[in-house]
């Protein structure tokens, strides 16, 4: 049998709304090695995205480095297997793979040819079981940048986006030259993309696909396939089927994540069956949304943050981090001054808010399907915009504004 860790979407050295992740990745990550020993692993797999940006700092090196020394400390026999994502720098990446070979440690940055093919010597790892039993087969991908990928003929009649079939045929001639070298041995594939079918975070992944492109469908991979592991969506979940897997990140990386179950996969591979589980992380700091549910008024945001408890001699590094959700029912220009000072008086780091307002009454702010702007009055049409965004119609001194904004312009002032 072989034995699995499946994770992702480390983002080594992201910031959130300007506070360090360092502490918890640093927590989280010791949390995986105690899995990958607890599990006994014989592999682990990192699908993409280690770092957050191209130009990684110093600090996040160090813990990438750090945490693939403790791995061969505590458990010599494993291979770890690290793929670029489309955050990672790839060429920076696999450059120290002399290195961390020595380390058990196989790093591929981009997709590397020979003779006009991907060069499988490379790509394709054998996985050998400790206890004798049959080999298992890794077909190594990270994320497919434009010179990974077939030519693209967009003009082409073929219906369907020409991208998704680049990226099929690219597939398609991967795993077969792969499956002409290892015949009908169990083979595990690793890619860095979105499948149709996954729930994306709000505001967190990027649309990565060359040209736009969105997605590509979950039957590009083979049914044969034991284990399909995927990187780049950052909730834990399964694609069409058990074992064609996202992992997810560590832990939350942006508020829409906040309730996901973040963790890892552990996949075990064994006469032909796979077996799939997923082994939770809990979050190393709290994420909270104040409410839970609903919205509060900005007056009694002090008295909700007091009723958190939280100690006072929290480091910052693990105070919780807050986004409240304010109920305005006008205007409120002086908002986020007002946040600022409220969570200034507690052990917390505020991400954000969300503003939670009365809806407008859409008879009195909706315009007319087809209009001719040249007979609605500038005026109207601020008074209209003003109560859609906020909820209530504009007071008499936002009128008087505006009015003199619009003069100023028929004179041609800056």
């Amino acid at each position: 049998m072989i034995r699995l860790l499946h994770t992702a979407d480390w983002h080594l050295g992201q910031s959130l709304m300007g506070w360090s992740r360092e502490e918890e990745h640093d927590r989280a990550l010791a949390t995986l090695l105690d899995l990958a020993e607890a599990r006994d692993i014989d592999a682990l797999i990192v699908a993409g995205d280690v770092f957050d940006t191209q130009n990684p700092s110093e600090k996040a090196e160090r813990l990438f480095f750090r945490t693939l020394v403790a791995l061969r400390r505590r458990l010599p026999h494993v291979v770890a297997v690290v793929l670029a994502g489309n955050h990672d720098p790839a060429g920076r990446i696999e450059a120290p793979h002399p290195l961390l070979a020595e380390l058990g440690v196989h790093v591929v940055g981009r997709i590397r040819r020979r003779d006009g093919a991907v060069d499988l010597d490379h790509h394709l790892l054998p996985l050998v079981p400790r206890d004798g039993g049959a080999t298992v087969h890794l077909l190594a991908l990270p994320y497919l940048g434009p010179a990974s990928l077939p030519p693209i003929d967009r003009r082409s009649e073929e219906p369907g986006s020409p991208v998704v079939r680049a990226v099929r045929a690219f597939h398609e001639e991967t795993i077969a030259a792969a499956r002409a070298r290892i015949g009908d041995a169990p083979l595990v594939l690793t890619g860095h993309l979105t499948v149709g079918g996954g729930l994306e975070s709000e505001g967190a992944e990027r649309r990565i696909l060359v040209g736009g492109e969105h997605a590509v469908p979950p039957d590009l991979f083979p049914d044969d396939l034991a284990y399909v592991a995927l990187g780049h969506l950052h909730r834990p979940q399964a694609i069409g089927r058990p074992t064609i897997r996202y992992s997810g990140s560590l832990f939350p990386l942006s508020a829409s994540e906040r309730d996901y179950d973040h963790g890892v996969s552990l996949v075990e591979i064994e006469a032909g069956a796979t077996r799939v589980e997923h082994l939770s992380i809990p979050h190393p700091v709290r994420f909270l949304r104040l409410p839970a549910r609903g919205s509060l008024p900005l007056e009694a945001l002090d008295a909700a943050l007091a009723d958190l408890a939280l100690d006072v001699e929290t480091p910052l590094d693990l105070r919780p981090f807050v986004q409240p959700v304010i109920r305005l029912d006008g205007p409120a220009p002086g908002l986020k001054a007002d946040l600022d000072r409220i969570a200034g008086a507690h052990p917390i780091r505020l991400v954000g808010h969300l503003v939670d307002r009365p809806s407008a009454d859409e008879t009195a702010t909706r315009l007319p399907e087809s209009v001719d702007l040249a007979d609605v009055a500038p005026a109207d049409l601020f008074a209209r915009a003003f109560a859609v965004e906020h909820g209530t119609p504009p007071e008499p001194a936002h009128l008087e504004a505006f009015a003199r904004l619009a003069e100023a312009v028929e004179r041609g002032e800056d």
